[in-house]
């Protein structure tokens, strides 16, 4: 477990952070300027709190009350920068001895061989480098970190330097080291990687953390985004792999309350996987709907219309699907036309096409379906 608690004015900036991180991901989103990465910077000694306590496993690294500040190196704590700052002289197997290399034989609990395996490093062993990709040079700084042995690993958006093919490459390796068992702190701007990667998800806005909690629960809430932000919220829902349909290039995921299409994954049937459905994404009908290429029709009812305060065009809609709920985003004047009103069946149109594998995580933090 990992605490953190800490006080620090930046300039006009005045930082207040309070969260904890257990085993798996738990994220810092907020918009660039929030204070995500100070807050990191905090918890690995690279920048000291004006007041606070910062613990990970009974180890306390940092409490200005006891006057208790270790220095990174005595911290235990792994860091992945945006850009890899690989040893550009040494080889990659080099690079990753690195990390252990100050961490006492004793406390070694992962090997290289571990490592590598986890990361598929076994191809670029020989290789320096300047011949890397962008995405090799991440996996590679994510091993030399999880060779240190750490007792938290800190993610400062290891993905931003690149594009979204690397990204796309790397983010199945990131998803692995929830195998780990460690706390991780993943820095992130980008909801796409938080909804994938986290079990818990921390809103930084302004210096102050805004809510903290499962990473479904706080994506759900309107409440909490800005009227710039508010179509990013949604709902993360438990599914498993029913089927795979190659003829239709779709694979069918099962959850309690029906059944959703999205085309073609490489994931085995009947692994649990969780799905990102973006509220903005998912369109409500009154009746049935006909002549329409959209794959996924959910036939439930409109549970709740959010409140409006009069500033905001939007309406949350809480559809139940089964034994599940969604967010769905309309325009008031939708309400108002199609007359919407709780209680009443509705139907939750969702594009296929938009639940690509991005929107899929094979994180186990929620409970999936049973078969």
């Amino acid at each position: 477990m990992l605490e953190v608690d800490v006080k620090r004015r930046l300039g006009d900036l005045m930082i207040e952070a309070r969260f904890s991180s257990d085993r798996g991901v738990t994220a810092l989103f907020g918009r660039s300027g929030a204070g995500k990465t100070s807050i990191v910077n905090m918890v690995s000694g690279l920048l000291k709190p004006q007041e606070g306590h910062i613990e990970v496993d009974g180890h306390v690294l940092f409490d200005s009350a006891a006057g208790i500040d270790l220095p990174p190196w005595k911290r235990r704590l792994g860091y992945v920068f945006q850009e890899g700052r690989l040893f550009p002289h040494l080889t990659v197997r080099r690079n990753l001895l690195y990390g252990s290399r100050l961490t006492p034989v004793a406390e070694r609990h992962l090997t290289v061989d571990q490592v590598i395996g986890l990361l598929d490093l076994d191809g670029l062993l020989k290789r320096r480098p300047r011949s890397l990709s962008g995405g090799e040079k991440q996996r590679v700084a994510v091993g030399r970190a999880l060779l240190s042995n750490p007792r938290a690993l800190l993610m400062d958006e290891p993905l931003a330097s690149l594009d979204v093919l690397m990204k796309n490459e790397i983010l199945p390796y990131i998803e692995r080291l929830d195998e780990m068992g460690i706390p991780i702190v993943y820095v992130s701007h980008s909801l796409d990687e938080v909804s994938r990667l986290a079990r818990n998800l921390v809103l930084v806005s302004k210096g102050r953390v805004s809510a903290s909690g499962r990473v479904d629960e706080i994506l759900s809430r309107l409440e909490l985004w800005s009227p710039e932000d508010e179509t990013e919220n949604g709902t993360m829902l438990a599914t498993r792999v029913s089927r795979h349909d190659a003829a239709a290039g779709l694979t069918h995921l099962e959850f309690r309350g029906g059944e959703l299409r999205v085309p073609l994954v490489d994931i085995p049937a009947g692994v649990a996987v969780r799905v990102w459905i973006r509220a903005r994404d998912i369109s409500v009908a009154t009746e049935p709907p006909r002549g329409l290429s959209l794959r996924n029709v959910l036939k439930g009812t409109l549970a709740e219309i959010g409140p409006g305060d009069g500033t905001r065009p939007l309406a949350e809609l809480k559809l139940r699907i089964g034994e599940v709920s969604l967010t769905a985003l309309v325009t008031r004047q939708a309400v108002r036309e199609l007359a919407l009103a709780p209680g009443q069946e509705v139907y939750a149109l969702i594009k296929s096409a938009n639940l690509d594998r991005r929107q899929l995580s094979l994180v186990a933090a929620m409970a999936a379906p049973d078969r």
